[in-house]
């Protein structure tokens, strides 16, 4: 909070250690934020952290939802599905839209859903020809953490690996550079 000027935080699960969840910063104001549960099942807290955010000159609030999918293959359907669902019903076409985080996708199935349901495009697929090789953190290997975009022009892509990253999280970080169309 003394370096972002807005961020939401949606909890999702409190273990004995603390809490996770998912997490939205932004240099931009926030204006709506809700975090939907998408859990499968109890033992796998999920959730949808989606944000509208006030972009200086835009028409449009831009919308952003951070996700975190389960590790089965059923589990990831319907959470898919929930947000499938939540785009068709809060998020209008024309509005740019930002999804990224952990999708547990390495059969790459959402790709084709969220393409094809809702004209989206994967960073790095659409920069480098491929999704970003994303975990685990030491030795990246598994595609399973990407950026979908609707709206922009990707400039860049960057997958930010190493020591600092993996004493963080056990995934690496990814990062996009877009130009709103």
């Amino acid at each position: 909070d003394s370096i972002w000027q807005d961020y939401a935080y949606g909890k999702n699960a409190v273990v004995s250690e603390g809490h996770h969840g998912n997490a939205i910063l932004s240099k931009y104001p926030i204006v709506y934020w809700e975090n939907q549960d998408v859990s499968a099942n109890s033992s796998e807290q999920r959730g949808l952290l989606h944000c509208e955010i006030n972009m200086p000159g835009w028409p449009n609030t831009l919308h952003c939802i951070c996700v975190h999918f389960g590790l089965l293959n059923s589990w990831r359907r319907q959470q898919l599905e929930a947000l499938n669902t939540r785009i068709n019903d809060l998020v209008p076409e024309d509005s740019p839209l930002i999804i990224a985080g952990d999708f547990n996708d390495w059969q790459q199935k959402a790709a084709h859903s969220l393409a094809n349901q809702q004209n989206l495009k994967e960073v790095f697929k659409s920069f480098s020809g491929s999704y970003a090789r994303s975990f685990p953190s030491v030795f990246p290997l598994l595609k399973l953490d990407r950026i979908y975009v609707r709206g922009f022009e990707v400039q860049h892509s960057q997958i930010h690996s190493g020591m600092a990253v993996a004493s963080i999280s056990d995934h690496v970080a990814l990062s996009a550079e877009l130009v709103h169309q």
